[in-house]
């Protein structure tokens, strides 16, 4: 498949501050807290490097870092399970979030 002259194809996405502020907003489904579902938005949406970032603009906005995630567990506990999650583990545990 080609591309037209005046389409250019997307090889990644520029994660700038306002950008990654973007994931600060917005509503938990129903019977999920909030804290807990930014933080998994961000996780599972941004590289490592912007997730860091992210991870400073949640608690400069005093937000929970070890709220609990639906299974009782917090995001930590749950991603250090993750086999390529090693560095987001570090990020969460370097700002202080407990497994």
């Amino acid at each position: 498949m080609s591309l037209r002259k005046d389409k250019q194809k997307v090889i990644g996405e520029v994660f700038d501050d306002e950008r990654i502020a973007g994931f600060l907003v917005g509503e938990a489904p129903e019977g999920i807290n909030r804290d807990y579902y930014l933080l998994d938005r961000a996780y599972r949406g941004m590289k490592a490097e912007n997730f860091a970032t992210f991870v400073r603009m949640f608690q400069d906005r005093d937000l929970d870092l070890n709220c609990p995630g639906p299974d009782g567990r917090s995001l930590l506990a749950r991603i250090e399970e993750h086999r390529q999650s090693a560095e987001y583990a570090a990020i969460l545990k370097a700002a202080g979030a407990k497994s």
